[in-house]
């Protein structure tokens, strides 16, 4: 009796994980990449609606997608992932910057004027931490912060109302487009380091009055630990996700401003090698073998498209601040 027993909860235990497992596989599904310029087409000519558009579409996503938002679950299946959580994280931050620099640059014609009553509400609620799950719920509040998005949006396209603006200027890109980079930066950064490597201190290059708080070493081994390879690629590969869809919309809102400083070809060209980075992932795990070894590093190949999309980057913002 003893014996069957066990059997039998033996086998109610292994079904249970395989169910869990195979619910996991199909939550851990990144959501492909979308058209930008299809889904805004209805009000493509009003200056500010595919980027308000694609803010809206890639926040929805991370609510809507299989499985939902799962950084901030705490039962199984979503309690044992960590690949899709860092990865929503990833897609998050560039959701969190985008929304800060419409509140503060897109939607104002200059320092003084007032801030948009809608981005107002929406980007606090954005920075709520991820990993909530108790009232606020992240969840709760993101759903808030698309709400006040679609209100602005409403405003942008009404053609009787003149509060909802979003001013296409040179300088309001390049203020985002900064940003962009230290994030593409240190992702850069992160993603190398999969391989430890001995790095000189070059924190106050280029500046001999320059200080900073406590002394470091001339040079420091740098190492991402072997439990967080894999959260670092899939972050990586949500920021270049949502980045992808913001710059798709940045072609669109933007176009006379990149025309007049020749810029489109290197912003479509940043594009692609984001593009790159969406490429699947063949390999069951992520791989971490050595620069030239024998196996392959995912992480290395992920930082080789982030730094040159990260380089053209740097060379689109100079473009846009050319006289």
């Amino acid at each position: 009796m003893n014996s069957k027993l066990i059997k039998i909860v033996s086998l109610g235990l292994g079904s249970v994980i395989l169910i869990f497992w195979l619910i996991s596989v199909w939550w851990s599904q990144e959501p492909e990449i979308t058209s930008v310029r299809q889904n805004s087409q209805q009000h493509i000519q009003v200056t500010g609606y595919a980027t308000t558009t694609a803010l809206i579409n890639v926040a929805e996503t991370l609510l809507t997608k299989p499985g939902g938002f799962t950084a901030n679950d705490v039962l199984p299946p979503s309690l044992l992932m960590d690949n899709m959580p860092a990865w929503e994280f990833g897609a998050l931050e560039q959701i969190r910057d985008l929304s800060l620099a419409m509140r503060k640059d897109f939607s104002r014609s200059q320092s003084q004027s007032q801030e948009d009553k809608d981005l107002k509400v929406a980007q606090p609620q954005f920075n709520i931490d991820h990993r909530n799950w108790a009232w606020p719920s992240a969840e709760g509040e993101y759903e808030n912060a698309i709400t006040a998005l679609k209100s602005y949006r409403e405003r942008l396209i009404d053609s009787n109302q003149a509060d909802g603006q979003f001013y296409s200027r040179a300088d309001n890109l390049s203020d985002w487009l900064k940003e962009v980079e230290k994030r593409l930066g240190s992702t850069s950064q992160k993603l190398s380091a999969s391989v430890g490597k001995d790095r000189y201190n070059i924190e106050l290059a280029g500046d001999n009055s320059a200080h900073q708080s406590t002394q470091t070493p001339m040079q420091s081994k740098v190492q991402t630990s072997w439990w967080k390879i894999d959260d670092v690629f899939y972050e990586a590969r949500g920021t270049c996700w949502a980045l992808h869809h913001f710059l798709q919309a940045v072609e669109i809102d933007f176009a006379d401003v990149l025309e007049k400083k020749n810029a489109r070809v290197s912003l479509q060209q940043i594009i692609r090698e984001l593009e790159a980075t969406q490429d699947t992932v063949w390999s069951p795990l992520i791989l971490n073998g050595d620069g030239f070894g024998f196996l392959a590093n995912h992480s290395l190949v992920m930082a080789n498209y982030v730094s040159r999309a990260n380089a053209a980057l740097i060379d689109l913002r100079k473009l846009l601040e050319q006289g």
